[in-house]
């Protein structure tokens, strides 16, 4: 009887084994969506890397006399913020020198600042107090906001370039400056 009772029990277990759909359990559907959709992220992340790239090197021009400075913006909202304005418009801004390391003058708006302790070197574009646009041929130590960074200049052709007295810098984001 055990015998008789094993053997049916265990042909009902072949049976309904072999009676069970080739149908995706809810689990199995659940997987598979799951790694179709970070299938689907990963192809538009990729995309956007491609376009995140392109923006990871903001790149701006400052004019001034005849010479045109390329120049690199920081990661920052500071510096996205900058840049919404620079496509906006050419901001043009008067500056003086001050202690022998820097050009500073009034960019005429305010933008939120992100200040960190950092020690400047010749090339360096700083906001200071959100509404001064600085030009640094020297070093300093200080808590500032970094804007960007001039490209390919040594510090003796950037003092050359700034001069001694006043002078009247050009942001565009504009190769050609003449537009």
């Amino acid at each position: 009887m055990k015998k008789s009772f094993l053997f049916l029990l265990l042909l009902i277990l072949i049976i309904f084994s072999g009676c069970s759909s080739n149908a995706p359990t809810e689990d199995k559907i659940q997987v598979e969506n799951s790694s179709s959709v970070q299938q689907t992220e990963k192809s538009e992340n990729a995309e956007r890397g491609t376009e995140n790239d392109m923006d990871t090197e903001q790149i701006f021009y400052i004019k001034i006399g005849n010479s045109v400075l390329e120049a690199e913006l920081e990661d920052n909202s500071s510096a996205e913020a900058l840049l919404e304005k620079l496509k906006e418009n050419d901001i043009t801004i008067q500056m003086s020198d001050y202690g022998n390391f820097e050009k500073v003058g009034e960019l005429g708006f305010s933008l939120a600042t992100n200040n960190k302790q950092i020690t400047t070197e010749a090339g360096d574009l700083i906001l200071y107090q959100g509404n001064k646009f600085v030009i640094y041929y020297d070093t300093n130590s200080w808590n500032f906001t970094r804007l960007g960074k001039i490209k390919n200049i040594s510090q003796d052709e950037l003092k050359s370039i700034l001069g001694d007295g006043d002078v009247t810098a050009v942001l565009t984001i504009h190769k050609n400056t003449d537009k």
